[in-house]
């Protein structure tokens, strides 16, 4: 469970002006590089280090004492005192257990309790080199002291310089005028300075008093007290804040980490907005052998600013807005996974308001849902209860989810040696949504009207069963498998106050017959000094599923598939189990697949192929049997009475280790013209670059979107390209450009630069992106939305700013941050 690292306490913004000069600390000046253990890179150097060397903790100089607790010497000279004392002079070296001292002259009283070390002296201890001017070691325990010190603890890269350091105990240190940081030696980039700096190795946190912050050696925070991480373990304490600023308003969020347990921890944000007031927002979460869970959510009691940005919105000035998101996942055992999620917000512009990460435009509804699986070897049950809280204000009815509460599952397979096998797949669901409508569906949006389709504007229950049979051949040179399912749908619906003639009780039983067949050629050849195999794979595709009428069924949660090369294969038309589409239609295609012989690894595969159908497909959402679209000029008039579907051509290439591609035309030979085609070429670079190019265009009406304000009006083409470089190990440069060609505007921009240094990183992003507001058919409405982000990590010490990562890696695909 990891957390950002930068625990503080009674964080303010001082200059030294601020402060008197007694508290201002003062260390001593570092010592050069090739005094603290430090060992520049040479030839040898890892890729993608981006530290200029490292560090190295020598030999002992002495064996370990053979009797623990007894002191191992040399030295050039030794005398003895009359009174008991004894004096090492010269290259005098101590070594007890694994702590080691070196000094010019060292002075052990009779008591043999305390060793004295003049300088320049050298204590090591467990991967820690401590360097001075004068010290008291303590030879029967942990305990020592060190004037003018300069310091470096190996593994964790620690490194400062300080007045006077102590060691209380066993990795326990004091530190009096003293500085800390991670940065290599020379590098003072950053370092916490402080009167009184505690380090403990055991709990892996220090504590400092009267600090202060310098960056390139100007002081830019003061604490009193300050508390912060010498490991990756986690600490409670303050977070770095984050400060943002809009319209001439200050958005200043404080986060307060609690570590409350090794497998519990809890972050509490109060969050000031100078136009709302005080956001308090939390997270919880917890890690448990089978379980994992995250809770969050915020809340403003009496929001200044609401109403004011939107004159259509519900919201008004003072009102109380808040989120709320539960999630978990567990397993009672390994066959029995579960997950809870529930998520809600006060009104749908929350998140548009009060975001949650940077440019985040996918909170578009809260989740919900309850669910447990049984996955066994001839069964996999589910049941679960799903819903979601659809964010837009104001709420559209006709926008509205419908929940599932519950949908049963249960499938079962059933195989013979022969090659028969039998199926049983089933599934009964309850569709519930609250919508608000007259009894003839209309209802008022946005001072106008608009009316709910029937076919939506219903609650009910729903049994899909769909038991098949098949037998499978599958020699090493083909495959053939004939296949039957019988699809049997029922409703049970409620139409409440809505005035229709429909059936509250349709069914459907229809057979889907299926036969796949095809063959595998297989050749082995050479080319270019490599042993390489080539298949050939024609296939054949025969489905039958007879047209049934559908037009009093409900639309619960289907939608018509857009064709692919899947579709070729497929005998469904739909998703969902609400529409069962009529097909007659054979499929043919082959395909060539090109493998590397040793490895097996696929090169390249080229696919074609096309359907012939020998019927129309008259069945759409509407489901009547007996119509077709009633616009002969459209698409869909066109899709449902073609003879033929369009050429399929599919290529996935991997050109070379760092070259890959693929591609998907379909091109209607009837009309010679192209209906969808979609390329991506990505090159990833052993050394972290990344460049990706798209290109996808879309004939109008080729989408298939249920609700006209989403199905496009426009022939659609984009143009997509991100690229990550990586100028150098340190430096990386950003961006991405969605270009939407046909109404000559960008859809989404971003550019930036990332500096990863030993010692620090900064993220600079600038991104400009439209919203559509729902409505992809109307351009008119769209907004635009920018936004400038800032991230900067003190390694070893937290960062300030929000974490962009997630999103640098969806916007472009193959890129690895690691800013951390």
């Amino acid at each position: 469970m990891a957390k950002r690292y930068a625990w503080t306490a009674l964080a303010g913004l001082a200059t030294t002006s601020l402060v008197s000069s007694p508290l201002w600390a003062a260390p001593p000046e570092p010592l050069p590089a090739s005094q603290m253990d430090w060992q520049p890179w040479g030839d040898d150097r890892p890729a993608g280090t981006v530290c200029r060397g490292y560090y190295v903790q020598p030999e002992y100089r002495l064996p370990a004492p053979a009797i623990d607790g007894q002191v191992n010497s040399e030295s050039n000279t030794a005398n003895y005192g009359t009174d008991g004392d004894t004096v090492l002079d010269g290259e005098v070296v101590l070594r007890k257990g694994d702590t080691q001292l070196e000094a010019t002259r060292v002075q052990v009283p009779p008591e043999r309790d305390l060793a004295n070390a003049s300088g320049p002296l050298t204590l090591r201890d467990k991967g820690l080199l401590v360097r001075g001017d004068s010290a008291e070691v303590s030879l029967n325990s942990d305990q020592a002291t060190i004037d003018s010190a300069h310091y470096v603890a190996h593994e964790s890269r620690l490194r400062g310089d300080a007045i006077q350091l102590e060691r209380v105990s066993d990795n326990v240190f004091r530190l009096r005028e003293a500085s800390f940081t991670t940065c290599e030696p020379g590098d003072s980039t950053w370092r916490l300075i402080g009167n009184d700096i505690l380090l403990d190795r055991n709990q892996g946190y220090g504590t400092a008093k009267h600090a202060r912050l310098e960056v390139g050696d100007v002081p830019v925070f003061y604490w009193p007290w300050v508390r912060f991480p010498i490991d990756e373990r986690r600490q409670t304490g303050f977070l770095w804040p984050t400060i943002g600023v809009s319209d001439g308003g200050v958005d200043y969020a404080q986060p307060f980490y609690l570590n409350l347990a090794p497998n519990y921890d809890a972050t509490i944000t109060p969050r000031w907005i100078d136009d709302s007031g005080l956001l308090m927002g939390a997270e919880f979460r917890y890690l448990f052998p089978t379980d994992q869970g995250t809770l969050e959510g915020a809340y403003i009691g009496d929001d200044e600013s609401a109403g004011d940005d939107d004159s259509t919105t519900e919201l008004e000035n003072g009102d109380e807005r808040w989120y709320f998101d539960y999630s978990h996942y567990g397993r009672f055992s390994s066959r029995v996974p579960y997950r809870l999620r529930y998520g809600a917000a006060s009104d749908g512009r929350y998140f548009d308001d009060f975001g949650r990460t940077f440019g985040e435009t996918d909170t578009s509804n809260m989740a919900r849902l309850a669910q447990i699986d049984y996955l066994g070897d001839t069964w996999n049950l589910q049941a679960k209860a799903q819903g979601y809280q659809l964010l837009d204000d104001p709420v559209d009815e006709g926008d509205k989810p419908f929940y599932r509460l519950p949908s049963l599952t249960a499938n079962g397979r059933w195989s013979q040696d022969l090659g028969f096998y039998q199926e049983w797949n089933s599934n009964a669901t309850y569709f519930w949504r609250d919508i608000e409508g007259d009894e003839n569906g209309f209802y008022d949006y946005e001072d106008t009207q608009r009316r709910i389709p029937l076919r939506e504007d219903v609650k009910g229950a729903r049994l899909d069963l769909a038991p098949a049979v098949g037998y499978r051949f599958e020699p090493s040179w083909g495959f053939f498998e004939p296949r039957v399912a019988l699809q049997h749908t029922s409703y049970d619906l409620d139409y409440d106050e809505r005035i229709t003639d429909n059936s509250e009780s349709p069914t459907l039983t229809a057979p889907v017959t299926t036969i796949d067949a095809g063959l595998i050629f297989e050749r082995d050849f050479a080319f270019g000094g490599d042993d390489w195999r080539q298949t050939l794979e024609p296939r054949l595709n025969y489905a039958y599923v007879p047209e049934r009428d559908q037009s009093d069924f409900p639309d619960f949660d289907t939608e018509e598939l857009a064709f692919s090369w899947g579709q070729l294969w497929s005998p469904y038309r739909f998703s969902g189990g609400d529409r069962l589409g009529d097909l007659n239609r054979l499929s043919y295609g082959v395909e060539s697949r090109f493998l590397e012989d040793q490895s097996g690894r696929e090169r390249l595969s080229v696919g074609v192929g096309q359907s012939a159908y020998f019927e129309d497909r008259n069945i759409d959402m509407a489901g009547d049997p007996d119509t077709l679209p009633g616009d002969e000029e459209s698409f869909d008039y066109y899709e449902a009475t073609r003879d033929r579907s369009p050429w399929v051509t599919r290529i996935n290439w991997q050109i070379t280790d760092n070259w890959s591609t693929r591609w998907q035309w379909l091109y209607d030979d009837e009309e010679s013209r192209t209906e969808s085609t979609g390329l991506g070429v990505q090159y990833r670079a052993d050394a972290g670059h990344v460049l990706n190019l798209g290109y996808r265009w879309e004939i109008e009406g080729f989408d298939n979107a249920d609700d006209d304000d989403d199905v496009r009006n426009y022939n659609r083409e984009e143009y997509d390209m991100s690229f990550a470089y990586k100028a150098t190990d340190r430096f990386d440069v950003i961006g991405r450009v969605l270009y939407d060609n046909t109404n000559d505007r960008a859809l989404d921009q971003m550019a930036g630069v990332q500096w990863n240094d030993c010692c620090y990183g900064v993220q600079v992003v600038w991104r400009e992106w439209i919203e559509d507001e729902d409505t992809a058919n109307n351009i008119e409405d769209d907004t635009t939305d920018r936004g400038l982000f800032l991230r900067f990590v003190l390694k070893g010490f937290g960062g300030i700013g929000g974490d962009a990562d997630t999103y640098f890696q969806s916007a472009v695909p193959g890129y690895r941050p690691g800013l951390n």
